[in-house]
């Protein structure tokens, strides 16, 4: 199996690929120049990951040589997942979902109301909608989505 526990040395790599979609994903949604490309930094997000070793020890990536896709976990929950745009298509965040079901036991997430491909792509591989939904830092409405 190429999917394997993160490492303080795959941080920037996981930074990179967080900090990439977010602007492929959601800045066309948001249009938040200045968060963005701004205050979303490869530096400042690799930190995290540093720093707080409960959230990399929570973080699993897709590594075949090359680093492609990152899922972390909290729990039974799907904090993250993304996988480099060049690799979307190679059933990489297929792989890295199953092994969070599978070997970890993950079964909810919260996705993004407006991320209709994020939404196709948890339908696609059995999640649906509980019929929750938050508000995440007062403005971002969120979906709650189970495999159950």
């Amino acid at each position: 199996m190429n999917i394997r526990q993160a490492k303080p040395s795959d941080a920037s790599r996981i930074a990179e690929m967080i900090v990439t979609n977010y602007r492929k994903n959601f800045f066309p949604i948001f249009k938040n120049e200045q968060f963005y490309f701004g205050e979303l930094n490869v530096v400042d997000v690799a930190k995290e990951y540093i720093d707080n070793k409960k959230i990399l020890q929570d973080t699993y990536v897709y590594d075949d040589g090359a680093v492609k896709g990152v899922i972390r976990l909290n729990h039974d929950e799907i904090v993250k997942l993304y996988v480099e745009p060049q690799f979307q298509g190679e059933k990489i965040g297929s792989k890295l979902l199953n092994f969070a079901i599978l070997d970890k036991g993950a079964k909810w997430l919260w996705v993004l109301e407006q991320n209709e491909r994020g939404i196709k792509f948890y339908k696609k591989n059995g999640f649906d909608f509980t019929g929750d939904t938050m508000i995440e830092d007062e403005w971002i409405p969120l979906k709650k989505m189970s495999i159950e």
